[in-house]
């Protein structure tokens, strides 16, 4: 496992939806950390798309969760445009709106996809394998 486990150490993770229960529901999935073996999570809360792109063109973001539920902007197409767009990339997960919209997010070129409603369990385990590949 790559990531350095001090407790001084952060990863800043990036939530998108135009969403704030959307939002919340992701960061009480995650916690501040959600495995031992990761580094604690910062949360930046972002609910719209030109921020997004904003904070990933300012780089230190870890990792970037993007609600393919959200408007006016979509987090498939977005996380498609910030594949093509940025010459460094953080890992992206997407969340779809149902387990059939895979296909979706292997054309957004998002590194996982977990669906609407979250699920706390299945929406870590898919987290802590981007980090520890990272």
């Amino acid at each position: 496992m790559s990531q350095i486990t001090s407790p001084d150490v952060e990863l800043r993770v990036l939530v998108y939806s135009h969403d704030a229960g959307t939002r919340s529901r992701v960061m009480s999935a995650l916690g501040t950390r959600p495995h031992p073996d990761l580094p604690r999570l910062h949360y930046t809360e972002v609910a719209t798309a030109p921020v997004v792109i904003e904070h990933m063109d300012a780089g230190g973001v870890g990792l970037a969760i993007l609600d393919g539920e959200a408007a006016p902007t979509g987090g498939l197409g977005l996380a498609k445009q910030l594949r093509d767009e940025l010459d460094t990339c953080p890992p992206i997960l997407v969340l779809t709106g149902r387990p059939d919209d895979r296909w979706l997010a292997d054309w957004s070129r998002a590194d996982a996809a977990v669906p609407h409603p979250i699920d706390p369990l299945r929406l870590r385990e898919a987290v802590t394998v981007l980090l520890e590949d990272d």
